[in-house]
């Protein structure tokens, strides 16, 4: 009867070990998974946010050359004001 329960205590303590040894795998898995699907959305930050910082300097461009023609043309507009006698100024 005491061989009995020494096998039995062994035996769920082997249980209790291989259950926490799974658990822990299991865990680990699932880490490893969240690690791989944080650095694939890091990835994707990344270049969504070097699209939209090309996005920005395009833009600062355009709007630059804006300024340029309005400018150019506000100064053809006078330069018409100065040479048309009929100008109001």
């Amino acid at each position: 009867m005491d061989t009995l329960i020494i096998i039995l205590v062994i035996a769920a303590i082997v249980v209790l070990l291989v259950a926490l040894f799974a658990g822990r795998r299991m865990r680990d898995r699932r880490l490893e998974g969240k690690r791989v699907e944080a650095a694939e959305l890091r990835q994707e930050a990344d270049e969504r946010a070097r699209h939209a910082e090309e996005r920005e300097s395009l833009a600062e461009e355009q709007a630059e050359r804006a300024r340029r023609e309005r400018a150019e043309a506000e100064a053809q507009a006078r330069r018409a004001d100065e040479i048309d006698p009929d100008a109001d100024t």
